[in-house]
Order: structure tokens, then C-alpha cells, then sequence
């Protein structure tokens, strides 16, 4: 398997970032780590392994980017509008650095990609596939939350509300969006086993969202003994693939 690893200075974050590549062909797919995590997580909890006949066979090329949560949405020391500000710098470094990066990689200035993330990496996935469906056509969230609650209790400003997926989408309507969601491929899994209790609630409640709007998705809810932990999401992830394509639906 082909594996890069990239490194460059952000400067919409003022920092360092780091990614790795893996494949040489397919459709990209930006995978985004769970909370606090690294770029190398996914690889780390064998999740390049789980998928790794689809990256073979040229069906993705996977992206493995950083994250910066313990400066934003995990960062307890700061005010919520500090927290909303600094992601608001990481939107910009995916859409205005990674995503370039990925499509020059690629050789398609304008492909579209596939989010995807387990936890709070499914928290981003859909988030960002929310806010930026001219950048991303299939989302694939995995066991995560949709609400920023659990990290700013309350509090509400333009940067927590338009990054919140429960809260903008149920007031959105601009014709564009609805049209590109419809489009698009949209599957957010989560378990109803151990840890997993919030991260159902904001499943059946996005779920609720999409459905009033029409908007075809596949809301996909696993047993009793399913928990929030990467062994089942090593099985959750190669089974969605293998119900994909770049046109729509193999099977649900």
C-alpha cells in the first residue's frame, strides 16, 4: 500500500498540521480523528486495516487528518466564543488547505469527498459535509454527537450555532443545500450499546431532521451490544463502504 505522510504550516491555524495518505487511486476519503486525536489514530486502531482491500483495489484513497479540539470545542479554559473561533480557523484550514491539497492529489480540482469519522471524528464528518456540500458529496459518521451541548452547556453564538448540525439544519431551507444534500450520500451509525446513550438521542434526532425535509439518508441503528469503541466501528466502516458507489446506493 502506497502511505505518505505531509506536513506543512498552516496559516489559517498558525501552526504545524500533519496528514497521511494512503492509496494511489479512488474516491478520497477525509477521515477525521476522534476527539483530541491525531492524524495517525486511524491507522493506530487498525482502521486502515479494516478497509484496506477497498484502498487496494482502488476504490479510495484515504486522508487522515489532525485535529485541534483540545483547542477548540475541548478546550474547558476558554470562553465558548474562543472555543467557536478556533474551529472556525480549522473549517478554514480543511476547506482552504486540506481539501486543495486532496484534489491536486487526486488530479480533479473538483472532486468531491467522503467525510467520515468515529466519535467526535463523526461529530466533524457530518459537520463539515453539512456546511460545505460543494467539498463533500458522502458523509459516513460513526456512534457521534450532532449538538455542541456536552461542550458549551448553553451558551449560543453564531459559531456554536451554525457548527451544530440539531441546530442549523432544522432551520434550514436555501433551495441549494437541499438540493446538494439530496444528492448526496448520507449514513450516520450509531450502537445502543455501553457509552453510546447521547450519541443515539442526537442519532434519532437528526434522523427526525432529515426525514421532514426529505432528504434521503440512511440512519442506521446497531443492537444492545454494540458500544462506542473502535472494535465496532472496525466492522461498521468496510460494511458501509461496501454499500457505496460515486452515483448512489448499492444497497441499504
Amino acid at each position: 500500500m502506497n502511505i505518505e505522510n505531509h506536513k506543512w504550516f498552516s496559516s489559517n491555524l498558525g501552526q504545524d498540521m500533519q496528514l497521511k495518505v494512503y492509496g494511489y487511486f479512488g474516491k478520497p476519503v477525509i477521515v477525521f480523528p476522534a476527539q483530541g486525536g491525531r492524524f495517525y489514530e486511524y491507522e493506530d486502531f487498525k482502521m486502515i486495516d479494516a478497509i484496506h482491500g477497498f484502498i487496494e483495489a482502488g476504490k479510495i484513497k484515504v486522508f487522515t487528518v489532525d485535529s485541534i479540539d483540545n483547542q477548540s470545542w475541548a478546550n474547558y479554559s476558554a470562553h465558548p466564543a474562543d472555543r467557536g473561533r478556533r474551529h472556525e480557523d480549522y473549517d478554514r484550514y480543511i476547506t482552504r488547505e486540506v481539501v486543495p491539497f486532496v484534489r491536486q492529489h487526486c488530479g480533479d480540482d473538483s472532486i468531491r469527498s467522503i467525510a467520515t469519522g468515529c466519535s467526535m471524528g463523526a461529530y466533524h464528518s457530518a459537520n463539515f459535509f453539512f456546511r460545505h456540500p460543494d467539498l463533500f458529496d458522502t458523509v459516513i459518521s460513526l456512534s457521534g454527537l450532532y449538538h455542541l451541548r456536552d461542550f458549551v452547556g448553553d451558551y449560543m453564538d453564531d459559531n456554536v450555532y451554525f457548527n451544530s448540525p440539531l441546530a442549523y439544519l432544522t432551520g434550514l431551507s436555501d433551495p441549494w443545500y437541499m438540493e446538494q444534500y439530496k444528492r448526496s450520500q448520507i449514513i450516520i451509525c450509531v450502537g445502543k450499546g455501553a457509552w453510546e446513550d447521547a450519541m443515539l438521542a442526537d442519532t434519532r434526532a437528526i434522523k427526525d431532521i432529515l426525514e421532514s425535509k426529505g432528504i434521503p439518508c440512511w440512519i442506521d441503528i446497531w443492537g444492545d451490544d454494540v458500544n462506542h469503541d473502535w472494535p465496532w466501528w472496525r466492522k461498521m466502516m468496510p460494511y458501509y463502504l461496501e454499500h457505496l458507489n460515486l452515483t448512489g446506493w448499492s444497497g441499504a
